[in-house]
């Protein structure tokens, strides 16, 4: 049986320190568990310059929200420049990461994904999924504007902006969104895993 589609609003999610003091992270869902998580999806405030946090194995994916936006580093390479405008952005979470402001603080989307567990999609939105993919075995629609969303099957649900819908067991989303609007579907299918 499929599970209910979950809505979760940013504003509603009490936000936690940083442990290098640099930002703020409201984590919206860690599924299937907080304390092991395949996939996480989080909203941040990033206060100042500084390194992120390594995950080893981990997929990555980030995007300004707000603010004049940051150039990441990625391994000592050349920086790449994201603002409230670029598509997101996907990097390996070993990858030794600096994060340099472009003018003051910014509020970012993230996705995290365990690569030997899960293989994840993060796509725009309008980026319709092929009608021969499989059906996920957790899927996520993340709002930047208000729009449309239902469980295949389920009636349609207004999602405000800066909202998470996620459903899982297995569900795919479908969004529905005025052309241009901001925001991202996430599909995630899982690998077996054994301990």
């Amino acid at each position: 049986m499929e599970a209910a589609m979950r809505i979760v609003p940013a504003g509603n999610v009490v936000p936690a320190r940083w442990r290098n003091g640099g930002g703020w992270t409201r984590e919206l869902c860690a599924w299937p568990a907080p304390a092991d998580w395949i996939v996480r999806v989080s909203v941040a405030d990033v206060e100042a310059d500084g390194p992120f946090s390594a995950f080893p194995g981990v997929d990555r994916w980030f995007a300004v929200l707000d603010g004049d936006g940051v150039a990441l580093a990625h391994d000592g390479g050349p920086a790449v420049r994201l603002t409230p405008q670029d598509a997101i952005h996907r990097f390996d979470g070993e990858a030794p990461t600096d994060c340099r402001l472009l003018g003051g603080a910014t509020r970012d989307f993230n996705v995290m994904a365990r690569r030997d567990r899960a293989r994840a999609s993060v796509r725009a939105i309008d980026a319709a999924p092929a009608a021969t993919a499989a059906v996920p075995d957790w899927s996520a629609c993340f709002a930047v504007a208000p729009l449309r969303v239902r469980a295949v099957g389920d009636a349609w649900r207004a999602l405000a902006a800066r909202t998470l819908a996620w459903a899982s067991a297995p569900a795919r989303l479908e969004v529905e969104a005025a052309p241009g609007t901001r925001g991202w579907r996430i599909d995630v299918h899982a690998k077996a895993h054994r301990r």
